[in-house]
């Protein structure tokens, strides 16, 4: 018979259902994504540190555990939330159950709860912290500890140790680390482009150093005028006028040391399916995004032109830097599991690069 455990949330409302994953007790920030598909991608984006993730989507597991769908070595999530565990993946490429994954990487979950009413809760007041526990004794304790949680050195804990050369090619591109999906390497591979990995801990010096052709400032987790030092490191950077990338948190940061502002959204945007319109062209692109912060459009400098907005709130979705030959995208280009709309991103970041050498 399946272990108890309960889901309370910043509120007070209380969840019951069965545990999975590692039996204890796990405190972070409740959000929800509303990816249909691609779960392994979503449990291993490193932008989910300190996060409590819960699935929209009534079924997880269906498929196992495939390895080779991971954006990252491990999972860098707190907690995880699905209405129906499926216990009896099937998949050629299965390599075990995705509940002996979850305990295998040390993930407290829950199952068999109402994960439409949660949803519900979270877009009406907001993300809000919360708890998954198999013990409710001292309720108020634990409220105590949810109210006071806050998610914090999500750059620090997810970013490489040290530098790492990824492949061959005729460009080369420092990836600046700050918690970044493998699927961002891969796409600069096919691309004919050498890859170097480096810590987020990395001066502009030492970024220089390496003599890159262009720059990509990763996703990541956190709030991003957190990264103190990475903004001045990065202003630095944008004196040489180098190519540059930015997806994500690095969209956010190169937003940050350019003088605009970002702002934390209600519920973020997280999901598979978010329609971005781009001002240039005029066409609407679907898209994969995992975010909770936004850049404020009403805040760009002169110098900085607002390009992708969401098609549903109107957020600041992607920017184009004037006089430099630099842009960033809050949404994913990269995203493995889908869509691919965007992917031609990487292709005008290897045109800028090409431009540049041959200028």
């Amino acid at each position: 018979m399946a272990e108890k455990a309960y889901l309370i949330l910043a509120n007070g409302d209380v969840y019951a259902g069965e545990s999975i994953g590692k039996r204890g007790e796990t405190v972070g920030e409740a959000v929800f994504t509303t990816g249909m598909g691609a779960y392994m991608e979503t449990l291993t984006d490193p932008s989910y540190y300190g996060q409590i993730i819960m699935q929209t989507f009534p079924m997880i597991g269906n498929y196992g555990q495939i390895e080779l769908d991971s954006e990252s070595e491990k999972p860098a999530l707190f907690g995880y939330i699905v209405r129906e565990l499926c216990k009896n993946g099937s998949n050629f490429r299965k390599e075990r159950e995705l509940d002996d994954y979850l305990k295998a990487c040390g993930i407290v979950g829950i199952a068999g709860v109402d994960t439409r009413a949660i949803t519900r809760t979270l877009r009406v007041h907001g993300v809000m912290n919360a708890m998954i526990t198999t013990d409710l004794k001292n309720k108020d304790e634990k409220l105590a500890r949810i109210k006071s949680y806050k998610v914090k050195n999500a750059v620090e804990q997810t970013t490489c140790k040290q530098p790492s050369k990824f492949c061959d090619g005729d460009k080369r591109v420092v990836l600046w680390d700050f918690g970044a999906k493998l699927n961002i390497e891969r796409e600069l591979k096919k691309r004919g482009c050498e890859v170097i990995r480096v810590p987020s801990f990395y001066t502009a010096e030492q970024i220089l150093d390496l003599k890159p052709d262009g720059i990509m400032l990763s996703n990541g987790g956190g709030n991003p005028a957190d990264n103190v030092g990475i903004i001045e490191e990065l202003k630095k950077l944008n004196e040489k006028k180098l190519p540059m990338f930015g997806i994500c948190l690095g969209h956010q940061l190169m937003a940050i040391a350019a003088g605009a502002k970002t702002k934390k959204l209600k519920y973020g945007h997280r999901g598979a399916n978010q329609p971005v319109k781009d001002l240039k062209s005029g066409k609407t692109h679907i898209t994969s995004q995992n975010h909770g912060y936004a850049v404020m459009a009403n805040s760009l400098p002169e110098n900085v032109e607002l390009r992708f907005t969401n098609a549903n709130d109107r957020t600041c979705e992607g920017i184009d830097y004037i006089g430099t030959p630099s842009f960033s995208v809050q949404f994913h280009p990269e995203a493995c599991g889908g869509p691919l709309d965007t992917e031609f991103l990487f292709d005008r970041f290897v045109t800028m690069m090409e431009d540049k050498k041959n200028a």
